[in-house]
Protein backbone atom coordinates (compact mmCIF):
# COMPACT_ATOMS: atom_id res chain seq x y z
CA UNK A 1 0.00 0.00 0.00
CA UNK A 2 1.29 3.27 -0.75
CA UNK A 3 0.54 6.65 0.44
CA UNK A 4 1.62 9.85 -0.77
CA UNK A 5 3.18 12.26 2.49
CA UNK A 6 4.16 15.85 0.83
CA UNK A 7 6.47 14.53 -2.07
CA UNK A 8 7.34 11.47 -0.59
CA UNK A 9 5.73 8.04 -1.43
CA UNK A 10 6.18 5.58 0.95
CA UNK A 11 4.98 2.25 0.33
CA UNK A 12 4.36 0.41 3.79
CA UNK A 13 5.15 -3.31 3.03
CA UNK A 14 8.67 -2.14 2.35
CA UNK A 15 9.41 1.05 4.94
CA UNK A 16 7.63 -1.08 8.10
CA UNK A 17 9.32 -4.57 7.09
CA UNK A 18 12.27 -4.18 9.40
CA UNK A 19 10.14 -3.22 12.46
CA UNK A 20 8.13 -6.80 11.16
CA UNK A 21 11.83 -8.18 10.79
CA UNK A 22 12.87 -6.81 14.42
CA UNK A 23 9.42 -8.63 15.52
CA UNK A 24 9.71 -12.23 14.22
CA UNK A 25 13.75 -11.33 15.63
CA UNK A 26 12.67 -11.36 18.74
CA UNK A 27 9.96 -13.68 19.12
CA UNK A 28 12.43 -16.20 17.57
CA UNK A 29 14.18 -16.77 21.01
CA UNK A 30 12.35 -19.15 23.90
CA UNK A 31 13.65 -16.84 26.61
CA UNK A 32 12.22 -13.38 25.42
CA UNK A 33 8.87 -15.47 24.24
CA UNK A 34 8.58 -16.53 27.90
CA UNK A 35 9.66 -12.64 29.46
CA UNK A 36 7.10 -11.03 26.82
CA UNK A 37 4.36 -14.01 28.76
CA UNK A 38 4.89 -12.75 31.70
CA UNK A 39 5.05 -9.22 30.88
CA UNK A 40 1.43 -9.63 29.83
CA UNK A 41 0.44 -9.87 33.73
CA UNK A 42 2.25 -7.17 34.72
CA UNK A 43 4.91 -5.08 34.97
CA UNK A 44 7.93 -6.51 36.02
CA UNK A 45 12.12 -5.65 36.77
CA UNK A 46 14.81 -6.95 34.58
CA UNK A 47 15.96 -8.91 37.64
CA UNK A 48 12.07 -10.57 38.19
CA UNK A 49 12.24 -11.50 34.32
CA UNK A 50 15.66 -13.06 34.95
CA UNK A 51 15.12 -15.54 37.50
CA UNK A 52 13.28 -18.22 36.30
CA UNK A 53 15.30 -18.28 33.37
CA UNK A 54 18.34 -19.23 35.29
CA UNK A 55 20.28 -16.51 33.76
CA UNK A 56 22.30 -13.87 35.08
CA UNK A 57 21.07 -9.85 34.76
CA UNK A 58 23.62 -9.30 32.33
CA UNK A 59 22.52 -11.65 29.96
CA UNK A 60 18.54 -11.39 30.48
CA UNK A 61 18.99 -7.38 30.14
CA UNK A 62 20.65 -8.04 26.57
CA UNK A 63 17.28 -10.41 25.58
CA UNK A 64 15.40 -6.90 26.80
CA UNK A 65 17.17 -4.94 25.24
CA UNK A 66 16.13 -7.11 22.10
CA UNK A 67 13.03 -6.90 22.68
CA UNK A 68 13.08 -2.92 23.20
CA UNK A 69 14.39 -2.36 19.83
CA UNK A 70 11.75 -4.43 18.31
CA UNK A 71 9.14 -2.30 20.24
CA UNK A 72 7.88 -5.22 22.38
CA UNK A 73 8.97 -3.49 25.88
CA UNK A 74 9.45 -0.25 27.36
CA UNK A 75 12.23 0.02 30.18
CA UNK A 76 12.00 2.60 32.64
CA UNK A 77 14.90 3.31 34.63
CA UNK A 78 14.79 4.77 38.52
CA UNK A 79 17.93 4.32 40.21
CA UNK A 80 19.37 0.88 39.79
CA UNK A 81 16.13 -0.47 39.08
CA UNK A 82 15.08 -1.43 35.59
CA UNK A 83 10.93 -2.06 35.00
CA UNK A 84 10.04 -3.40 31.87
CA UNK A 85 6.24 -2.89 30.20
CA UNK A 86 4.63 -5.10 27.77
CA UNK A 87 4.19 -2.56 24.42
CA UNK A 88 1.67 -5.47 22.51
CA UNK A 89 1.25 -3.06 19.37
CA UNK A 90 3.73 -4.42 17.12
CA UNK A 91 2.74 -7.94 18.15
CA UNK A 92 -0.97 -6.79 16.48
CA UNK A 93 1.39 -6.16 13.19
CA UNK A 94 3.05 -9.29 13.23
CA UNK A 95 -0.20 -11.18 14.10
CA UNK A 96 -1.32 -9.46 10.76
CA UNK A 97 1.67 -10.80 8.49
CA UNK A 98 0.77 -14.36 10.21
CA UNK A 99 -3.29 -14.14 9.19
CA UNK A 100 -2.08 -13.53 5.51
CA UNK A 101 0.38 -16.10 5.54
CA UNK A 102 -2.21 -18.36 6.60
CA UNK A 103 -5.01 -16.80 4.51
CA UNK A 104 -2.36 -17.43 1.29
CA UNK A 105 -1.66 -21.30 2.35
CA UNK A 106 -4.67 -21.99 3.48
CA UNK A 107 -5.30 -20.98 -0.36
CA UNK A 108 -2.98 -23.25 -1.74
CA UNK A 109 -3.31 -26.08 0.21
CA UNK A 110 -7.00 -26.34 -0.42
CA UNK A 111 -6.03 -26.39 -4.55
CA UNK A 112 -3.50 -28.57 -4.22
CA UNK A 113 -6.17 -30.93 -2.13
CA UNK A 114 -8.08 -30.28 -5.03
CA UNK A 115 -5.55 -31.34 -7.35
CA UNK A 116 -5.00 -34.59 -5.84
CA UNK A 117 -8.73 -35.60 -5.22
CA UNK A 118 -9.20 -34.81 -8.77
CA UNK A 119 -6.24 -37.22 -9.54
CA UNK A 120 -7.11 -40.13 -7.21
CA UNK A 121 -10.65 -39.93 -8.62
CA UNK A 122 -8.60 -40.52 -12.12
CA UNK A 123 -6.55 -43.04 -10.81
CA UNK A 124 -9.34 -45.50 -9.68
CA UNK A 125 -11.41 -44.91 -12.61
CA UNK A 126 -8.72 -46.44 -14.74
CA UNK A 127 -8.36 -49.31 -12.52
CA UNK A 128 -12.14 -49.88 -12.63
CA UNK A 129 -11.72 -49.72 -16.35
CA UNK A 130 -9.19 -52.05 -16.15
CA UNK A 131 -10.48 -54.38 -13.64
CA UNK A 132 -13.93 -54.83 -16.04
CA UNK A 133 -12.53 -54.74 -19.46
CA UNK A 134 -13.62 -58.14 -21.03
CA UNK A 135 -11.07 -60.34 -22.58
CA UNK A 136 -10.55 -61.04 -25.84
CA UNK A 137 -12.79 -64.53 -27.16
CA UNK A 138 -9.84 -66.40 -28.07
CA UNK A 139 -8.30 -65.86 -24.05
CA UNK A 140 -11.92 -66.77 -22.35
Amino acid sequence: MNVCRGARIVNHMVEGAPALDAVFHALAHDARRDMLRRLAAGELTVGELAAPLQMSLAAASKHVKVLEQAGLVRRTVTGRRHLCRLRPGPLSDAAAWLRFAERFWDERLDSLQDVLEQATALDEEAQHAVRHRSLPDDQA
